[in-house]
Formats: C-alpha cells, sequence, structure tokens
C-alpha cells in the first residue's frame, strides 16, 4: 500500500509545502508572502487561514484532491519540551500555541494549519522532532550559574533526519549508533545521539559563529558592552542574534562571498571563515567526549555543508575521532514527510501531546 503525506513547514515570510507519495515528492511548492500582507495580521497565528487557504488553491491547481492525503505533518516550535519523533495534534497542542506559546514563531502555524486540514477529511495529524525536542542527560542541564540551565535548542528536525538517513545508508539501527551532527546554516547547532536520543548539544548560542549569530562570547565583555550606554536591548540582541557571525567581520550572510573573497586572494576573509571551521571542529571535539569519544561517526548537514571549502575543513580536524559523512542541504520537507510515512508504516508510534 501506498501513502500520501502533505507536509508544511511555515517560515516568517514564506511557507513551504510538499506531497510526497511515499519516499518520492510529487509536488514541492514555496510560497512567499510580502510584507503587507503580513502586516494585515496582529499576531502569527492569525495568518494561518490565510496561509492555509493558499496551500489548498496550489493543491487544486495541481489536481491533487486533499481527500487523497493519509496523513498531514506540521513544522513546530513554541511547546514545552518534548521528545523527539512524532506527537499527534490535538485541542491541547493548539490551545498551547494560540494561547502561551514557548516560542512565538511562524512555525507553529504548521501544526495549527495541519490540524485544521486533516479535520476536514477526517485523518490524524503531527508535528515531528520540533526545535523544543529535550532529551537530555541531566548532567548537560547546569550551565555555570544557578538559574540559567542550559535548554535544548537546536535544529532537531534536520538533524535527526541525517542521524536516521545515515544508519539506513549503512544497513544500522539508529538506536545502536552514536552520532555527532552538525547543521550548519543561517545559525549552526550541534547535537550527540547516543544510541537514539540526543543527549547533548551546542546551541547556536553557545557554539561556533555563523552567517548571521555570534555564538559563544566572552561574557564580562558582553555585560560590559550592553551596560555601557551605546546599545539598546533591542541592538545588543541584534548584535548577536542577526548581525553576528560573518555578517559582523565581512559584512554579508552568504557564506559562498566570504569564499569568493578567499578565491581572490583576501586574507582577512580566510581568517574569519577559517575561524569559523575551528569553531565548529572544536564544538564536534567537545561533544565527542560526552560518549566517551565511542563516535560512530560525524554528520555535516545544512546548506554550508554543499561547501567543500568548510566541510573539508572541518574533515580535516575531526577525522581522528569518527568518520565524517557530508549530508549537506536543509532537508526539512524531506524529514517531515519520511516520520509522517513512519507513522502510517508503524515503524514508529505517535506520541500523545499532553500538558504537564
Amino acid at each position: 500500500m501506498s501513502y500520501r503525506v502533505l507536509v508544511i513547514n511555515p517560515g516568517s515570510t514564506s511557507t513551504k509545502f510538499a506531497v510526497y507519495e511515499d519516499e518520492n515528492p510529487i509536488l514541492i511548492k514555496g510560497i512567499e508572502h510580502d510584507a503587507s500582507e503580513i502586516a494585515k495580521f496582529n499576531n502569527i497565528l492569525d495568518q494561518y487561514e490565510m496561509r492555509k487557504e493558499k496551500i489548498q488553491k496550489i493543491l487544486d491547481e495541481n489536481n491533487i484532491d486533499l481527500k487523497s492525503i493519509n496523513t498531514i505533518v506540521g513544522r513546530c516550535g513554541g511547546l514545552p519540551p518534548v521528545k523527539s519523533g512524532a506527537y499527534k495534534i490535538n485541542d491541547e497542542m493548539i490551545e498551547r500555541l494560540r494561547t502561551n506559546p514557548t516560542l512565538d514563531h511562524a512555525s507553529n502555524l504548521g501544526a495549527v494549519i495541519a490540524y485544521s486540514l486533516a479535520n476536514e477529511i477526517g485523518v490524524n495529524s503531527y508535528i515531528y522532532d520540533p526545535v523544543c525536542v529535550d532529551e537530555c542527560i541531566d548532567i548537560a542541564r547546569p550551565s555555570g550559574l544557578k538559574g540559567m540551565d542550559r535548554h535544548c535548542l537546536t535544529h532537531a528536525l534536520n538533524t535527526r533526519a541525517m542521524a536516521i538517513k545515515y544508519a539506513k545508508m549503512n544497513n544500522k539501527d539508529y538506536k545502536d549508533l552514536n552520532l555527532i551532527v552538525a547543521h550548519l546554516g543561517g545559525g549552526i547547532s550541534l547535537n550527540v545521539h547516543e544510541k537514539g536520543r540526543m543527549v547533548d548539544f551546542v546551541s547556536d548560542e553557545d557554539g561556533p559563529f555563523s552567517p548571521s549569530r555570534a555564538g559563544r562570547l566572552p561574557v564580562t565583555r558582553v555585560i560590559d558592552a550592553c551596560y555601557s550606554g551605546e546599545y539598546t536591548h533591542k541592538e545588543m540582541k541584534k548584535r548577536v542574534r542577526g548581525e553576528g557571525g560573518l555578517y559582523s567581520y565581512m559584512n554579508t550572510f552568504d557564506a559562498r562571498e566570504v569564499e569568493a573573497k578567499i578565491n581572490n586572494g583576501d586574507e582577512y576573509a580566510k581568517l574569519i571563515y577559517d575561524a569559523m571551521v575551528l569553531q565548529i571542529a572544536k564544538s564536534i571535539g567537545e561533544l565527542a567526549t560526552v560518549v566517551n569519544g565511542d563516535v560512530d561517526a560525524i554528520i555535516i548537514t545544512g546548506g554550508i555543508a554543499y561547501s567543500k571549502y568548510m566541510t573539508e575543513g572541518i574533515k580535516k580536524r575531526v577525522k581522528f575521532i569518527a568518520p565524517v559523512e557530508i549530508l549537506p542541504g536543509e532537508n526539512e520537507l524531506e524529514a517531515l514527510a519520511f516520520g509522517g510515512l513512519r507513522v502510517l508504516k508503524g515503524e514508529e508510534e505517535a506520541r500523545i501531546y499532553k500538558e504537564e
């Protein structure tokens, strides 16, 4: 029996969605939303009818009957910490997202739209590996300052999907492996998977700098900057998360532009880019200690993983730990679809979301 899965991944100014027939995409679309269109709504969740109607319109234009869909999987983020895998969307989850989300982000619309469409056709809907997945071991939580424990926020969806993909490629069971996965995108995060559980992480705030984020910083100097009078609270946040990283050094968010400068002999660009390579490699080494160096493979994924300069630089520094596999791309739609398929096929059991 074949299955059809509709997956929905909303962003702040776009809605990406796809229809998969088993593991094959039969429709992949991205809808761009003008700023003026978004500005009409008082809050993010109010946008759901508008975005839902646009998805329905494109499905109709491509002769895909919504009733042919077996399940719908949406991206989500604004929930309290959850386990990895699938969660069946229910009224309790939607109420939390509408009234008290832990993260006010467009990705929350994925769950709301999926639930609404699924209810229309009488099928189950799910979220899968949201950014709030937290399976950390207890000793990974203390930060060094009481009251500021570490909270796991990583690119869980793509990193776990690539870990599962790696296991399948090598005829292994994901739950038998220890893997370190580095997601290299606009933000960079890493996590370590010990026998099927993401037990520790390096977030995009406490790890390597990235195209737009400053990552780990000397905290006393940050405190001095916060109280210097030069920056407002909003400006300081933007400096470290939005205008940090490559942008602060090179005035561009595009790693390809930095590589082009390196190829043209720009020594400063090479220094900064190599520093980012080194910081990523150091974070991989850091996570290797969590599993006592018993690492089966290191996986590098995300958009910047298409860069041979970047991946070869990292590989050179960490290959002594374990073999390195490059699986580039964001892969979020595929990850949502394959998660939904595993539930439909009975290979994975979905959890039921419940407020504590």
